[in-house]
């Protein structure tokens, strides 16, 4: 059952990069949109905001790619409803193959997108002046952050994907998790905000994850924020696993 799993999924996510590179629009468009954000804030906006030492590129880096992340899973639940609406998974149903692998797929495919998604606005961060002196460690510290954050957010995406009942209501969701990072630590210190507003940002997902990037691409200790940042993470991922797995169950029956 474990090797026709990962073959079955193997080969449907190939299905899916196929459809991906067929339209590689979809990963620079998910690129463009933080890029110009990030050219906007540092050229713009940079020289007003107080953020502390070092250059504001550097400081908001670990938002914008959380900004990334959430851009690129609107295009799994995108194409994960224009499946449902062609009848592809119905086709799946009767070849022997495993279920869950359909899933995945879109999933993994996500997955991929979104690194390379994700690695196109670094580079442009060092062209804008980002440095670190993160060593190895740390940067795979940084990877293994960003992978669990996208795997959690595209999990998410696979609800609406099966349940929504048009196109944009497929790709609506991301909207509130694009917008979440400019309530938290990411563009600016939560200190400088008004009570209620500072506690919102203090105790959501997205400024533990911030904070905990950015301390390992500075070589700060990371304190109790990467903890929380897990826990965040995983358990997002958990319970959109289920969620998910409980709305594909009813779909297919």
């Amino acid at each position: 059952m474990t090797t026709h799993f990962f073959g079955d999924t193997a080969v449907l996510t190939g299905r899916s990069l196929k459809h991906v590179t067929r339209s590689v629009d979809t990963i620079i468009t998910t690129a463009i949109v933080p890029v110009a954000m990030m050219l906007m804030f540092v050229y713009v906006f940079g020289g007003a905001i107080q953020h502390g030492s070092g250059t504001y590129v550097s400081y908001m880096l670990p938002g914008i790619l959380l900004i990334t992340i959430a851009s690129g899973i609107s295009y799994t639940a995108f194409r994960l409803f224009t499946d449902m609406q062609a009848g592809i998974f119905e086709r799946f149903q009767s070849m022997p193959i495993v279920r869950s692998g359909v899933l995945w797929a879109h999933v993994l495919t996500s997955l991929i997108a979104n690194l390379i998604s994700l690695a196109i606005v670094v580079g442009v961060a060092f062209l804008m002046g980002f440095r670190t002196g993160a060593n190895v460690g740390a940067w795979l510290a940084v990877a293994g952050i960003l992978i669990l954050f996208t795997l959690a957010l595209t999990w998410i995406a696979v609800i609406p994907g099966l349940t929504a009942s048009s196109v944009s209501g497929a790709s609506a969701f991301s909207y509130p998790l694009i917008f979440l990072p400019f309530i938290s630590s990411a563009f600016v210190p939560t200190d400088t905000m008004p009570g209620p507003v500072r506690w919102f940002a203090d105790h959501q997902p997205v400024t533990p994850i911030v904070n905990t990037i950015r301390d390992l691409f500075a070589r700060h200790p990371v304190g109790a924020d990467i903890w929380t940042a897990l826990a965040w993470c995983v358990g997002i991922l958990v319970v959109a696993y289920l969620v998910a797995g409980i709305s594909y169950r009813r779909k297919i029956s």
